[in-house]
């Protein structure tokens, strides 16, 4: 595994750093508001103008002629940077779903907009009762002559409040197993029968819905290739999420955040939270490895095996920590929630204390998200031990 970047490579990373540096915004630089959709869609037109919206997607369809080093370089600054990335819902999950399995009408119609974000997208798989069973899923969708009739509803369908257009796994067919009797619809969030129902998180985000189906109409050319094959699409699609997920990158800039916190704490010199903070960069560094061999792989054309299960279980693992070892720097100063203070009022603490605990709260998801990691250590199992 060679690991060494070329001249090349650096001059990219130059190139990414200058770019940066230009068209990130300073409105949103290093501060710890919430980014609205507003930011989200300026920030990924700048990207799309830029033609870097899209890296991992082929080049016919608008994506970059990156190799993995460039791909990797690039992620590397984003995060170093505190850029947030592309929308994860259109570029990692439903653009290559459409632009492999779709057919080429689909793909002229729906690929263009969901590379500029002129579709904000959201995921409808999870439900009531079928999260880490997804192949349990009960919403149903009966073909009525050229359209289905879908009725059933998903939950913890993230910044569904900001989507034009879902993409969803329902039941086609109840006689058969239940992973082939599934179907991946494409779903109007305009069309009648569709409701969006907030859920509140502890700390305080209105990040995840409830999405409602009642009666709703969906023409039968919004099916992703074949009927009752859409369990082979979904599970195309959690790969690229799952490696996503692992967000390497990130957390190795949100130690940095940390050890900054520890030593404005006080902690600097306490070795027990130090020995915490190095056992954190540890297990960062050796799955930044295991990182590092899947792009070594995808450099020598080799096809990834287990790594995405494993990238997801142990960079969920490592944000987790992240944020529980910020809650507790932050002390007393992390138990009152901060996020409704006005432009006149004092926080009840440092500005690093501010969001601690809702950050924390907020992570506990990331171990169920995308498959949890108890279904990964299946993955695993089956693909690495053959058990």
């Amino acid at each position: 595994m060679d690991l060494a970047f070329s001249k090349e490579d650096e001059a990219f990373r130059q190139e990414v750093k200058d770019f940066l540096a230009e068209a990130w915004p300073e409105s949103v630089r290093g501060t710890h508001q919430e980014i609205n959709r507003e930011n989200y869609i300026d920030w990924h037109k700048k990207l799309h103008a830029k033609g870097w919206a899209a890296p991992s997607w082929p080049v016919e369809h608008g994506g970059t002629d990156w190799t993995p080093a460039q791909k990797y370089i690039f992620e590397q600054e984003m995060a170093k940077a505190e850029a947030f990335p592309s929308l994860a819902f259109n570029i990692a999950m439903v653009g290559p779903v459409i632009y492999t399995f779709g057919s080429e009408a689909q793909k002229q119609r729906f690929l263009p907009p969901t590379l500029s974000l002129g579709i904000w997208w959201c995921q409808g798989y999870s439900e009531p009762g079928s999260g880490s069973d997804l192949a349990s899923l009960k919403t149903r969708a009966v073909r009525e002559g050229d359209h289905y009739i879908v009725n059933g509803s998903k939950t913890w369908t993230t910044l569904a409040q900001h989507a034009d257009w879902i993409f969803c796994l329902v039941r086609t067919d109840t006689h058969v197993k239940q992973q082939q009797g599934i179907s991946f619809l494409l779903i109007d969030m305009k069309s009648p029968g569709v409701t969006v129902r907030p859920i509140i998180t502890l700390g305080g985000d209105h990040e995840v819905n409830e999405v409602f189906l009642e009666d709703v109409k969906v023409p039968v050319e919004n099916l992703i290739g074949e009927e009752n094959m859409g369990w082979t699409y979904a599970k195309f699609l959690l790969m690229h999420e799952r490696a996503n997920i692992a967000a390497v990158h990130q957390s190795r800039k949100n130690i940095q955040k940390l050890k900054v916190m520890a030593d404005a704490e006080g902690l600097g010199l306490d070795a027990h939270f130090q020995r915490k903070i190095a056992e954190l960069e540890i297990d960062l560094m050796a799955l930044e490895f295991t990182e590092l061999r899947a792009l070594a792989n995808e450099i020598a054309g080799r096809g990834a095996g287990a790594e995405a299960s494993i990238l997801k279980i142990r960079g969920t693992e490592i944000q987790q920590r992240i944020t529980h070892l910020a809650v507790e720097a932050a002390g007393h100063y992390a138990m009152p929630f901060q996020r409704e203070l006005g432009h006149n009022e004092i926080p009840a603490g440092p500005d690093h204390s501010v969001h601690a605990s809702a950050k924390y709260f907020n992570y506990r998801k990331a171990s169920i998200y995308g498959g949890s990691n108890e279904i990964q250590r299946n993955i695993i199992a089956k693909a690495v031990l053959g058990l």
